[in-house]
């Protein structure tokens, strides 16, 4: 198994399809390979912007196990968890350590609003069952579930869960995070939009969106900023930000797979419900991608 150390630069990566939907492996591998020479540090499947909510269960461990395949231990594969129930979520954790995963990012309930206490009985449940580490996905914008500290404090006896991705948009909750638990999770911040002041707040990285179309950007500029190079990052963080800013909207995938399939590393395929861009905003979005790449910056050694 790769070393998952819950530091640096994780794509939660797309699934390309089809233009009749089905999986698209040879452009899966095409951008994980991408993702592998730009120099991240793991990779997320089946995430939000994997199309969690468009994948059959058995499709997830499928591209679990495609990814294993192709990445072997070059770096981390992590799997989403993304259920309903707390038994279904046990059962794909276990399935998940058989086939081979190196760490599972866990969501909170699907549907149901869970309150605090069922909320940390579920991720203690999944935590007992598996020896895989648990990244909890703190998301209560798009997900209605706040993770508090006093429910992390809760988390902290179980050792398997070990990081979160901070998407509480709430730059303040890192700083709380760290005077809390010191180092005792890893915070990886969550939303692009903010990613580089999450960065400096002393994030440990980035679980990313649009690196999956960008990845040497993305690593530059997490390279300067964790070199001190604070100029240096900014200005590719500037650069950056139209199209980070493709990452906080309902249609995120569909976003960023044109923006992926503009460098040639996925395609813009989706399943339905999500449709394709029309009229305005199909120009709108395009504009933005093709502005942003004809003044991409010229990036020096230091992101290697």
């Amino acid at each position: 198994m790769a070393d998952l150390n819950w530091k640096g630069i994780y794509p939660a990566v797309l699934t390309p399809f089809t233009e009749n939907g089905d999986i698209d492996y040879d452009m899966f591998a095409k951008n994980t390979h991408a993702q592998i020479k730009a120099g991240v540090h793991g990779i997320i499947v089946a995430g939000t912007l994997g199309d969690a909510a468009a994948l059959d269960t058995e499709e997830k461990f499928e591209l679990l196990q495609y990814a294993k395949k192709i990445v072997g231990d070059q770096i981390p594969v992590i799997l989403n968890i993304a259920e309903n129930t707390t038994r279904n979520a046990v059962n794909f954790a276990k399935k998940a350590e058989e086939l081979g995963a190196d760490g599972l990012m866990l969501l909170p309930p699907m549907r149901y609003k869970a309150d605090d206490r069922e909320v940390v009985e579920y991720f203690k449940a999944v935590a007992k069952a598996t020896k895989l580490p648990i990244l909890i996905y703190n998301n209560p914008v798009d997900y209605s579930t706040f993770v508090s500290l006093e429910m992390f404090a809760e988390l902290a006896e179980y050792p398997t869960i070990q990081a979160v991705k901070e998407s509480t948009r709430d730059l303040a909750n890192v700083t709380r995070m760290k005077n809390r638990f010191g180092d005792r999770f890893s915070i990886l911040g969550g939303v692009d939009t903010i990613s580089l002041e999450t960065l400096f707040l002393g994030a440990d990285g980035l679980v990313a969106g649009l690196v999956d179309a960008f990845p040497n950007e993305t690593m530059a500029m997490y390279n300067y900023a964790k070199q001190g190079e604070i100029e240096k990052a900014v200005e590719i963080y500037r650069w950056f930000m139209p199209l980070l800013e493709l990452d906080i909207h309902p249609k995120l995938i569909q976003y960023i797979k044109l923006a992926a399939t503009a460098e040639g590393i996925s395609t813009p395929h989706t399943r339905a419900p999500r449709l394709p861009l029309v009229g305005e905003e199909a120009d709108r979005i395009q504009k933005i991608i093709q502005d942003s790449i004809a003044k991409r910056p010229v990036l020096d050694a230091v992101h290697a």
